[in-house]
């Protein structure tokens, strides 16, 4: 069993991502997970769910802060993102990722920390779309997405692998 821990945009935004990538019927990301932005990747949060009472001291101890999500990325050719800028999401990943404290080597696997980029995938190759359904992608969600929103961030999801390569919501987690 796997956890992960995102936040979510407005449900009004949140429908509006999940409808432009439906328009692309090889994507299915939406079919992994709804869209969000990762804040502490599957290292360091294990089945026993001992992590889970420490996140929730940071978040509790944490005020809810905005986050700006930003034009069309990719990472390589293989994902398409939206890019997101908060220097507070900087500080609740960093805070997040101390305590849970997993091996420098699953830090590195999941780029954490100094490697943390912080950003909501739209698609991905290994998600059944092609390098170029990507790029064409990239050029609708400029028009199609924008104006880019800038959310408040009032708690965090942590989200649990239900079977292989899908999440549902498992617990929200207030910040203070």
């Amino acid at each position: 069993m796997q956890f992960f821990i995102g936040i979510v945009p407005s449900d009004e935004y949140k429908m509006k991502i999940i409808d432009f990538q439906h328009k692309w019927k090889n994507n299915r990301l939406p079919d992994v997970v709804e869209p969000h932005i990762t804040l502490k990747a599957q290292g360091g949060l294990t089945s026993d769910e001992k992590w889970l009472q420490k996140v929730k001291e940071v978040c509790y101890n944490f005020h809810p802060f905005e986050i700006t999500l930003d034009k069309p990325k990719f990472f390589g050719n293989e994902i398409l993102y939206l890019s997101a800028t908060s220097g507070e999401l900087y500080k609740l990943h960093n805070s997040i990722v101390r305590v849970i404290s997993p091996s420098s080597d699953l830090i590195k696997k999941y780029f954490e920390l100094k490697d943390y980029v912080p950003h909501m995938t739209l698609g991905k190759t290994n998600h059944g779309l092609s390098q170029k359904e990507l790029r064409n992608m990239k050029r609708t969600a400029v028009t199609e997405l924008s104006p880019f929103r800038t959310f408040e961030v009032r708690f965090v999801r942590v989200y649990q692998e239900i079977e292989p390569n899908k999440y549902i919501k498992y617990l929200d987690i207030p910040l203070n």
